[in-house]
């Protein structure tokens, strides 16, 4: 299955939660797939949703916080596809190389 097709299927309502920034607490609404998103991130990083969501609102440039996650979900995850990519191709073209 495609992942356009999950997204799809997935249940795509805002949830909104409570976190803590800077000893503050504040609500976040963003879709489920973005929450899961970024407590994969912060795993990854070896962080608590809250830190990240505190670098985040940090580096910040516009107002809305719930829209800010949102593309930096999306910018993590389109630099691992790039990644991914670039190593596909590499690995690719090595494999053509060697066979010539």
């Amino acid at each position: 299955m495609c992942v356009v097709q999950l997204l799809l299927e997935e249940n795509l309502d805002l949830m909104k939660r409570s976190i803590v920034i800077g000893g503050h607490k504040t609500s976040i609404s963003i879709e489920e797939p973005f929450w899961r998103g970024l407590r994969d991130i912060a795993a990854a990083k070896g962080m608590r949703v809250s830190d990240l969501a505190a670098v985040i609102d940090h580096n910040r440039q516009q107002d809305n916080l719930s829209s800010h996650i949102r593309l930096f979900v999306l910018e993590y995850y389109q630099a691992q596809a790039t990644t991914l990519n670039a190593g596909e191709q590499i690995a690719s073209s090595t494999t053509t190389a060697t066979a010539k």
